[in-house]
């Protein structure tokens, strides 16, 4: 029995991946608890399982005293000394317990706490694997659909993808394969919880990170990428090398790189713009596709006036302000964007604004100077260099 008991041990550990010394813990303290079934009033026991032959030794601990008062707890020292001869008052002596005896329930106690501990051990190994493995993607198979969300085997354990991490119309059927960024591993009362994600813009970067190998090897880097998944991604990218262009090598042949990032995300857009540290030149390729005519940047207060084309300024926009929320949000600068009528229109107002103030100031101060002669006061000084005329 106790060889079988190794051979269990071992294939759990084959099968879970938990270290064997942690099962056998877990089988000794299973193992307690089933003794104090049957020694409930006993404070102290051991119990040593051999990792070898699976031999079993249970014992009961007791402390040496001169007068013994509690006798499932405390021995003599005369009784001591015949267990072991170095024992003296205070010290403790382990007497050993045969293990036959054991009744159903002690069993039972035995199976329940080792099957407790096995499961919080493979808890303890996924959150440890996996905690490691953020902003990773992941591949699994759709299981099922419970209440909004996808249940995703991944492997070793169950992965959960939210409605809130869901791309619209995206849309699975269980046994589909699917591809998802690892976005955060929680611990709850029911085990660990893996949430994945196919809405994060990160997962755009990881994507073209698998496909072009000038990204995986840090050659191009990939600066920033914002998303409004399942409609347009815009990523912007810069080269560490002079030789190698960025958007090119993203791109890839007649377009392949970017074509299997697109098709693996259901056909969503995606525009790559080249980094700059110049904010002008930055912000007119990041409202790619549109063409920008002129770019005026404010840099306390990190915003951009931006002029285009009337032809293009529907482009610039985008559909319901996409374009430019998604530029504004990679750039990190507020923009503004007018059409070359709407600027000249408005240059023109100011303009004339300016020239309504100036003849407001000029009236203000003919009818106050007229105000003060009709009074009584001094008349404005003339001009000079012109003499007064004699009086007739």
């Amino acid at each position: 029995m106790n060889q079988e008991l190794i051979m269990v041990i071992d294939q759990i550990c084959k099968e879970k991946g938990i270290p064997k010394e942690v099962l056998l813990e877990a089988v000794e303290s299973a193992l307690v608890s089933a003794a104090r079934k049957k020694f409930p009033d006993n404070e102290n026991i051991a119990v040593r399982v051999n990792p070898k032959n699976g031999r079993i030794s249970i014992h009961l601990i007791y402390t040496v005293v001169d007068d013994v008062e509690d006798e499932n707890n405390e021995i003599s020292l005369e009784q001591a000394s015949r267990i072991s001869p170095d024992a003296v008052v205070g010290s403790e002596v382990y007497v050993e317990h045969d293990f036959d005896g054991y009744g159903r329930i002690a069993a039972q106690t035995a199976k329940q706490v080792i099957v407790q501990r096995v499961k919080e051990a493979e808890r303890d190994i996924i959150i440890n694997e996996y905690s490691g493995r953020i902003g990773e993607l992941l591949n699994g198979i759709v299981m099922r659909h419970e209440k909004g969300n996808y249940i995703v085997d991944i492997g070793r354990t169950e992965a959960v993808l939210p409605l809130r991490e869901q791309a619209p119309r995206e849309n699975y059927k269980q046994g589909d394969r699917i591809r998802a960024y690892l976005l955060d591993v929680k611990s709850s009362t029911k085990g660990p919880q893996i949430v994945l994600s196919r809405s994060h813009p990160e997962l755009v970067s990881k994507l073209f990170e698998m496909e072009v190998p000038e990204v995986y090897e840090g050659i191009v880097e990939i600066k920033g990428a914002v998303r409004e998944a399942g409609d347009r991604t815009k990523i912007a990218v810069y080269s560490n090398d002079s030789a190698v262009d960025p958007v090119g090598a993203c791109v890839g042949m007649k377009g392949s790189r970017v074509q299997a990032v697109v098709r693996e995300l259901r056909g969503e857009k995606i525009d790559i713009i080249p980094w700059s540290e110049d904010p002008r030149a930055f912000i007119s390729k990041a409202l790619s596709p549109s063409s920008v005519e002129k770019v005026a940047v404010d840099e306390e207060e990190r915003s951009a006036l931006v002029i285009v084309s009337d032809q293009q300024l529907s482009l610039a926009i985008g559909k319901k302000g996409q374009n430019v929320r998604l530029a504004a949000k990679l750039t990190g600068w507020k923009i503004d964007i007018y059409s070359e009528t709407e600027y000249d229109n408005m240059v023109q107002k100011d303009r004339e604004k300016d020239i309504e103030e100036a003849i407001a100031r000029e009236t203000a101060l003919l009818e106050a100077t007229q105000e003060s002669q009709a009074s009584g006061g001094e008349a404005a000084p003339e001009p000079e260099g012109e003499a007064s005329k004699p009086e007739a």
